[in-house]
């Protein structure tokens, strides 16, 4: 199965194209500020976003939020090791990588500047904190603050940076444990949807299963935000559970893609399609990543499954440039376009 070269020029003008993420039809004139999200280079047009990996990791560091710290790893190092990995994917026409590692799991904002000026990606970071594996890489002051007290940390490395630098988020990253929501997991989400009506930055929470994806965003409803402002990470589920997910309007992320379950994706991507979602589907590898504390970092997974295997599968089923570009390149700056969205409910 060959890979597919995706072309990086969108199917719409840039105006046409910005004018569609913002849902608004184009009229040939802007009397408002265009579509943006930051970038750790700084802020970035979403028309500039391209197609777009929404979930990967450069580093991830597992040994505990007490001990992570950034001498565990040199940059150098970390580069050499990484950089041909994004090379890789640049040379199959994608354009943006959204890195996935938050704060006190190995999240280094500096060594993505870099890796993002050697390799001409733009690569976004995020701010929140990672409430799985059952807290273990959660900070110690995040179980006895407030949702409110947390949300002011996150707002305040939206305005001001992070680590001390000028670098923004372009994401809040949470997670959740894969049953019912502890009361601290709910606190998190909460702090979620304090932060996004501050910044109207997008929430993308690790979850998986249906279950506590439903309990998230019922949470994010009764504090004023939109399911649209809430990207389902690791969704997984029946055909069922994902039709009734979908219905309240989130994002579907199916972002664990791998040569052994292409097939499995595709054809749910063909069911999401079907039933009408097709613009609610965000794709990426979960992979990566570099390994403190291994032999030159440990075994590093690339990112090219989508590009080489995926795409080409879901064209010979049917899939139109058309659709790869709606997944790809349209539904990505849509997702990640810094805006505030209120909840209806």
């Amino acid at each position: 199965m060959k890979s597919v070269n995706i072309n990086p020029t969108p199917i719409f003008s840039r105006r046409q194209f910005v004018a569609a993420c913002a849902g608004v039809p184009f009229l040939g004139k802007f009397t408002f500020d265009e579509p943006f999200t930051y970038s750790v280079a700084g802020k970035i047009n979403v028309a500039d976003l391209g197609h777009t990996l929404i979930h990967e990791h450069v580093l991830v560091d597992f040994i505990g939020a007490d001990k992570v710290t950034p001498d565990r790893w040199d940059h150098d190092e970390v580069i050499n090791k990484v950089l041909p990995y994004l090379l890789e994917i640049k040379e199959r026409g994608i354009k943006s990588l959204v890195e996935c590692t938050p704060a006190y799991l190995g999240r280094d904002v500096l060594l993505l500047q870099k890796l993002s000026k050697k390799s001409g990606l733009n690569v976004l970071t995020n701010t929140g904190y990672y409430g799985a594996s059952d807290n273990k890489y959660l900070p110690r002051f995040a179980f006895t603050e407030t949702a409110e007290q947390l949300s002011k940390r996150w707002i305040n490395e939206f305005r001001n940076g992070i680590d001390g630098t000028n670098i923004k988020p372009g994401f809040i990253k949470t997670s959740v444990n894969a049953g019912q929501l502890s009361e601290l997991h709910q606190k998190l989400i909460r702090a979620a949807a304090l932060t996004h009506l501050q910044t109207g930055l997008t929430i993308c929470s690790h979850t998986g299963p249906a279950l506590p994806a439903a309990q998230e965003i019922e949470i994010l409803q009764k504090n004023g935000v939109s399911p649209s402002a809430f990207v389902w990470v690791h969704a997984s589920g029946s055909n069922e559970d994902f039709e009734k997910i979908a219905k309240s309007g989130c994002w579907v992320s199916l972002d664990g893609v791998n040569e052994d379950n292409v097939e499995k994706i595709a054809t749910l991507i063909l069911f999401l399609k079907a039933k009408g979602f097709i613009k609610q589907i965000l794709l990426s590898h979960d992979a990566g990543w570099y390994k403190p504390g291994e032999p030159n970092g440990g075994t590093f997974r690339g990112y090219t499954t989508i590009s080489d295997k995926l795409l080409p599968l879901l064209k010979q089923k049917g899939f139109s440039e058309f659709d790869t570009k709606q997944v790809m390149l349209t539904n990505p700056a849509n997702a990640f376009t810094i805006r505030i969205r209120k909840s209806n409910a």
